[in-house]
């Protein structure tokens, strides 16, 4: 009966995950009728877009990267109770850090300079990440407001940077001055992993990076720690454990991998320059937000982040192939991807009523065993 009832509740998570893509794929399709296409047609056009062939899974594993690696510190954060808005922020912090350590270094050869601006996106976004943490753990700042907040002075100065200190200089003497840097160093670059795709180094990075979150927080004594905090603070205080020390630790480890993100984004970019268009989605394409969807797909865990981000990987690789393919709007596409978030966002609290269903049959089974 025990083993029944861990079995259920293993797989009711990810089948309301599930249900829940079904369902906004449902009202997609009544959409894409309404406005007189095949709904079969652009869903198979979609599909075939994200996983038809070798290079279309590339696409959709190096779209997944990011996503996989801020949803990763989603789960580190929102597993102690702190709840991180800035990946946005973060990501631009560590692609900052990171560029910045490319045109210092740029000499150095390829074996020390990757890892170096890999180290320094971590850096970056983890020092973004601390402040908030700071002002939470030790002056009571509602984490949400701050980490929103700081995700618009890390756009503003990004534009700063770009616009005049890291600006190619090509830009200045064109008169054009787009927000870009130079291309910077090869050295840098991240390897291309399969040949004529764009299958790059950060795809194996963000896996490793995961799992190191999954033992970091279920196999260590820090994350446990950390996640004792998340189940209850004032237990945990009174157990001797340091509460604001851990709030920001799980702050600074969020956004460290949000800065890894954004480092990675430069690196494996096929320009091989920090380019923006002004806003913090022209560099990012909102990974910073969608992470946070990807890892509620996933139910917080690092591993079930993973395919959660190929998912959402393939859903933004492939809306663009379904556009083309049954020609609707955009908007349409936007549409449906909003759609996809609001019904696995909602999914969260149908998993948490069903986890406590399937605690209350375990304590009632166990006490049916015990007569």
């Amino acid at each position: 009966m025990r083993a029944r009832l861990q079995l259920d509740e293993r797989l009711s998570g990810p089948l309301v995950a599930v249900a829940a893509v079904g369902i906004a794929f449902a009202l997609g399709a009544v959409m894409i009728v309404a406005l007189g296409a095949n709904p079969w047609e652009g869903f198979t056009a979609l599909v075939d877009g994200a996983f038809g062939g070798q290079r279309e899974l590339a696409d959709t594993a190096t779209k997944a990267t990011p996503l996989l690696l801020v949803g990763t510190g989603i789960c580190i954060s929102f597993r102690a109770k702190v709840i991180n808005i800035g990946g946005e922020g973060q990501v631009l912090a560590g692609a900052l850090a990171g560029t910045v350590a490319a045109l210092a270094l740029g000499d150095l050869p390829r074996v020390v300079l990757v890892p170096v601006v890999l180290l320094a996106g971590l850096i970056g976004g983890g020092t973004w990440g601390a402040i908030p943490g700071a002002l939470k753990a030790y002056l009571g700042v509602n984490e949400i407001l701050s980490t929103i907040m700081l995700n618009i002075v890390a756009a503003q100065v990004v534009n700063y940077m770009l616009r005049d200190p890291l600006i190619d200089p090509a830009e200045i003497e064109r008169g054009t001055r787009i927000p870009q840097t130079e291309r910077l160093s090869t050295n840098a670059d991240l390897p291309v992993l399969l040949g004529g795709t764009r299958l790059h180094l950060g795809v194996v990075v963000a896996v490793l990076f995961a799992v190191a979150a999954w033992i970091f927080l279920w196999r260590s004594r820090v994350g446990y720690r950390l996640r004792a905090v998340g189940s209850g603070p004032d237990a945990a205080r009174y157990a001797g454990i340091n509460v604001p020390r851990m709030t920001m630790l799980a702050l600074t480890a969020s956004g460290a991998m949000c800065g890894l993100a954004g480092a990675i984004l430069v690196f494996g970019s096929e320009s091989h320059r920090f380019v923006t268009d002004g806003s913090s989605t022209g560099f990012t394409g909102s990974s910073g937000f969608n992470g946070i969807v990807a890892a509620l797909f996933g139910g917080l865990h690092p591993l079930w982040t993973i395919p959660a981000a190929v998912l959402f990987g393939g859903l933004l690789v492939g809306a663009n192939a379904m556009q083309r393919a049954i020609q609707i709007p955009g908007s349409l596409v936007i549409a449906l991807n909003g759609l996809v978030v609001l019904f696995v966002v909602a999914s969260v609290d149908v998993r948490k009523r069903l986890s406590r269903a399937s605690a209350k049959r375990a304590v009632l089974a166990a006490m049916a065993d015990s007569e």
